[in-house]
C-alpha cells in the first residue's frame, strides 16, 4: 500500500514537473520577441505617462515606421505603439503593455500580414481566429465605449506571391467585424492598388515591402474618417 502511495505521488511530481516546464517553455517563446522595443514602450511611459482616453495605434512595422504620424493627424492624440516584425501572436502577448494600460478610447491595429509571411502554414482562416482571440481580450479589458479599427491587410512588392491570402484574410475578418459592436474595418488595401488591380510601385521604400511618404498619404486620407476626437 505504502508503495503505491509512494508510486502515486512520485507520478504527480513528475506531471506538476512536466507542466511547469512547458509553461516556462511556452512563456520563454512568446517573451523573446520585440521584447526590448516593449520594454521601451515601458521605459518612456514611466516618465511621462499618456493620459488615459486617447487613440492607440498597435501592431506591426507599418506604424513602428510611420514615426510623424502626429503630422499627419494634427489635433489627435495619437500613442504610437507599433513594434517590429509582430504578429497578432505577438500582439495578443503583449497586449497589456502595448494597449490596454492606455485605457484607449480607439484603438486602431495593424497586424496579421507578417502571421502569414513568417510561417508558410498560417491560413487566412487562423489569423480570423488570432483577431478573434485579441478582438475578445480588448472587449473583456477596455471600456465598453472604446472604438477598435481593424486596418485591413496591405498589398506590397515584396509580398505579391501572398496578395491572394491576405485578401481572404482581409475579407474574413471583414465579415466578422461586420457582426461586431464598436468595431470597423479600414481598407486601406484597395486605396494601394492601380486600375488593373496591381499593386501601386511608387509608394515603397526601397524593401518594396514598407511605405514611404507617398503610401501613408494614401493611409491619411482612409483613416480620416474613421479617427474620433477623444471627448
Amino acid at each position: 500500500m505504502h508503495s503505491y502511495n509512494r508510486s502515486f505521488k512520485v507520478k504527480i511530481v513528475f506531471i506538476l514537473f512536466f507542466v511547469i516546464a512547458i509553461f516556462q517553455a511556452s512563456s520563454i517563446l512568446y517573451a523573446q520577441p520585440f521584447k526590448q522595443e516593449v520594454a521601451q514602450f515601458l521605459k518612456s511611459d514611466s516618465i511621462v505617462m499618456p493620459p488615459k482616453g486617447q487613440i492607440v495605434f498597435a501592431g506591426s512595422s507599418s506604424f513602428t515606421k510611420w514615426k510623424d504620424v502626429a503630422m499627419y493627424f494634427p489635433g489627435y492624440p495619437i500613442i504610437n505603439r507599433g513594434f517590429g516584425g509582430a504578429t497578432l501572436v505577438d500582439l495578443i502577448y503583449y497586449v497589456d503593455d502595448a494597449i490596454i494600460q492606455y485605457q484607449p478610447s480607439q484603438v486602431f491595429i495593424y497586424c496579421g500580414e507578417n502571421d502569414m509571411a513568417d510561417v508558410d502554414t498560417v491560413s487566412p482562416a487562423t489569423v480570423l481566429h488570432r483577431f478573434k482571440t485579441l478582438h475578445g481580450i480588448l472587449l473583456k479589458k477596455l471600456p465598453k465605449a472604446t472604438k477598435i479599427v481593424f486596418v485591413s491587410i496591405k498589398p506590397s512588392i515584396a509580398r505579391w506571391h501572398l496578395e491572394a491570402k491576405y485578401l481572404e484574410a482581409n475579407n474574413l475578418i471583414k465579415a466578422y467585424i461586420d457582426t461586431q459592436k464598436n468595431c470597423q474595418f479600414l481598407d486601406v488595401h484597395t486605396m494601394m492598388l492601380d486600375e488593373n488591380k496591381e499593386v501601386l510601385k511608387d509608394i515603397f521604400i526601397a524593401d518594396k515591402l514598407h511605405m514611404n511618404a507617398k503610401g501613408y498619404q494614401i493611409w491619411q486620407k482612409q483613416f480620416v474618417s474613421f479617427l474620433k476626437v477623444p471627448k
